[in-house]
C-alpha cells in the first residue's frame, strides 16, 4: 500500500468519519445551528464558527502549498470572524469547509509520492510532515468543537 493512499485515508477519516480518535470534524458539527456555532460558551475561547473558518483556511493553505504557493496566512486569514450570523451564512461556510477538503483530498490522491520528502512550498518542513499535520490539526479541532458543543 502506498503512502499517498494512507495519508488520503487519514485525511478523509479525521474529516468525514470512522476516525480512531473519535468523532470527525463533520460528525461533531452535525446538528449545530448558526446560533450555537457563533456562541462563545467558554470565556476567552473561539466559537465553533471561528474554528470552522480556521480549519477551512488551513485546508486551503495546504492545497495552495501543494501547488507551489507558500500560503503564509496572516492573522486575519488564520482566524477569520463570521460577519453574518444567519443560517444561510453558516450553511455556506460549512459547504466551503467540505469543498476545501474535497479539493484537497483530490490533489492528495494525485500527488506524486516522491514529492512527500520535498520541502512544502516556502516552509522548513516536508510535504509529508504538512499532510500528517493537517490530519492532526483536524483531530485537534474536532475535539475543541466537541467540548464547545457540550458547553452549550
Amino acid at each position: 500500500m502506498n503512502e499517498i493512499f494512507l495519508i488520503k485515508d487519514q485525511l478523509e477519516k479525521a474529516f468525514y468519519g470512522c476516525a480512531w480518535h473519535g468523532p470527525s470534524v463533520i460528525e461533531v458539527l452535525n446538528g449545530i445551528s448558526s446560533d450555537k456555532a457563533i456562541a462563545k460558551p467558554i470565556n476567552g475561547a473561539h466559537s465553533i464558527w471561528d474554528i470552522v473558518l480556521h480549519i477551512s483556511a488551513w485546508q486551503n493553505a495546504v492545497f495552495r502549498r501543494l501547488h507551489g504557493d507558500p500560503a503564509n496566512l496572516t492573522d486575519e486569514e488564520d482566524w477569520q470572524q463570521a460577519t453574518d450570523a444567519s443560517e444561510a451564512a453558516w450553511a455556506k461556510d460549512l459547504s466551503d469547509l467540505r469543498q476545501n477538503m474535497d479539493k484537497l483530498i483530490g490533489i492528495v490522491g494525485e500527488f506524486d509520492q516522491s514529492k512527500l520528502i520535498e520541502k512544502a512550498a516556502g516552509q522548513n518542513y516536508s510535504n509529508y510532515f504538512m499532510l500528517h499535520g493537517l490530519v492532526q490539526h483536524n483531530a485537534y479541532h474536532a475535539g475543541q468543537i466537541a467540548l464547545l458543543k457540550k458547553a452549550l
